[in-house]
């Protein structure tokens, strides 16, 4: 199902940077509960931070630091001492950093509780090293802010597939490859460009869990994010931002495999499909014009690229923050059932008992950092002239980008999910609560929430 999204221009200030964050060979990997290792053992592709500093043309609100990262994410316990090293070190708010975390399942589970598992000791000091070099990373680049034309477009891909596949066999639902599902195959891509007419960075806004590669894979990798930027970087020669789209119930066709031939087809697929959609952009500044009849053999329509007349809504620029209580799930665990249960697969010999207790451990996790009453879910909107970035934490089903899609055709969308982290975790359509899904086994919240976002967030952008 492709969703129309619309061909936008707009002026800002804008710079770029990246680095590179990969971390040594032999630190806990761990990430499936399946994985029969502990410890990587070597690094298909390296992880990367891409940075993409925007202001309004003016200057006259602060600016919003973009972070596309190479891991799958931070838990709430990390996450705000992490965003909080990054915004000191560079010398912003901490309001304005935005970790949008590319959720590539191949960086291994990076969580400071981790430190009493194989290699989980040099967990820690990695992730200070990692604060520190991206915070540098940003500090460079807000100093090189220039007047920019940012343009985005819309492209299809088919890379992702709905994953709430029916067992039929089994009597169950399993994360794998449902054919008749509904998936988006809408695909974002921007370009900013300088004054002088170069491109200083990209950007690739697209729905699919970097779950090409699962447990049987030992490589710190990217997954397929590390070849899609490849694709795009032999072209343009700057850094290319990364934004997971809502991909809660989407993943690759062919995925959970230990091949990295198989994430880099994967990412090739979707490198040329953003490739194809950031060729098709007016050169920047510019829009395509018809300048009246040529006699030929035949009278032909004659067009041609002209300077872009700059309205003031190619210039406008706001972002607002804004928090939407939801409901938690009626019967949650308690942290001490979960406990005792962890205690209990960790003494079984069973052989699911280690993929059961990583399960627990994750729960754990999960029930800790959820506050008390209702849940806060944050929200930022930011407006630059018709393209709105949305940026959500959690794991929301593709639904909501695609419904929100279809009420603003003229805007142009860019969903951005697992930004800042996630403690509501997977957000659910409503009428897929009590089939038994993984998904809402880790889901922190009622049915309805997802629902109740997009309304929400629908009425801000009407407004």
């Amino acid at each position: 199902m492709t969703v129309s999204s619309a061909t936008t221009s707009y002026r800002c200030l804008a710079a770029a940077g990246s680095c590179d964050v990969t971390p040594e060979v032999g630190m806990y990997h761990r990430m499936w509960g399946a994985a029969s290792h502990d410890i990587s053992t070597g690094i298909h592709r390296p992880l990367q931070a891409h940075v993409v500093v925007q202001q309004d043309v003016e200057a006259l609100s602060p600016c919003v630091v973009w972070i596309s990262l190479d891991h799958c994410l931070l838990m709430h316990h990390d996450m705000v001492w992490f965003r909080e090293d990054i915004a000191q070190g560079a010398g912003v708010d901490v309001d304005q950093v935005f970790v949008c975390f590319t959720h590539t399942h191949g960086a291994g589970l990076m969580d400071s509780t981790r430190t009493d598992q194989p290699g989980g000791e040099l967990v820690k000091p990695y992730l200070k090293e990692m604060a520190n070099t991206i915070a540098a990373t940003v500090a460079d680049t807000v100093s090189k802010l220039q007047p920019c034309w940012g343009q985005t477009t819309a492209g299809k891909c088919t890379l992702g597939h709905n994953r709430d596949q029916r067992d039929e066999h089994n009597g169950i639902y399993v994360c794998g490859h449902y054919e008749d599902g509904t998936t988006d195959d809408t695909l974002l891509v921007g370009r900013w460009t300088n004054d002088a007419g170069h491109v200083i960075a990209t950007m690739v806004n697209y729905a699919c869990h970097p779950t090409t590669l699962a447990w049987d894979n030992t490589l710190i990798s990217p997954d397929y994010i590390g070849a899609t930027r490849e694709v795009i970087q032999n072209l343009h020669d700057c850094p290319c931002l990364f934004l997971q789209g809502a991909s809660g119930d989407i993943g690759p066709r062919e995925g959970y495999v230990g091949d990295t031939s198989v994430a880099d087809r994967n990412g090739r697929q979707l490198g040329y499909s953003a490739l194809a959609a950031l060729e098709s952009l007016d050169p920047p500044g510019k829009s395509y014009q018809y300048a009246g009849p040529v006699v030929s053999g035949a009278t032909i329509g004659y067009w041609e690229h002209d300077d872009m007349q700059i309205m003031p809504h190619d210039t406008e620029s706001s972002i607002e923050y804004f928090t939407v209580d939801l409901d938690y799930q009626d019967g949650l665990e308690s942290v001490e059932s979960v406990q005792a249960e962890l205690e209990k697969w960790e003494q079984s010999d069973a052989d699911d008992a280690r993929a059961r207790a990583e399960r627990c451990r994750r729960s754990l996790v999960r029930l800790g950092s959820v506050p008390t009453g209702v849940f806060p879910f944050e929200v930022t909107i930011q407006r630059l002239g018709r393209t709105v970035w949305v940026l959500l934490g959690g794991e929301l089903y593709n639904w909501f980008q695609r419904e929100l899609r279809e009420r603003y055709p003229d805007l142009s969308i860019v969903v951005t999910t697992i930004a800042n982290g996630s403690r509501s975790w997977y957000i659910l359509k409503e009428e897929s609560y009590g089939l038994g899904l993984y998904q809402e086994e880790a889901s922190m919240l009622a049915a309805g929430s997802l629902e109740r976002l997009l309304e929400a967030v629908s009425d801000r952008l009407r407004s």
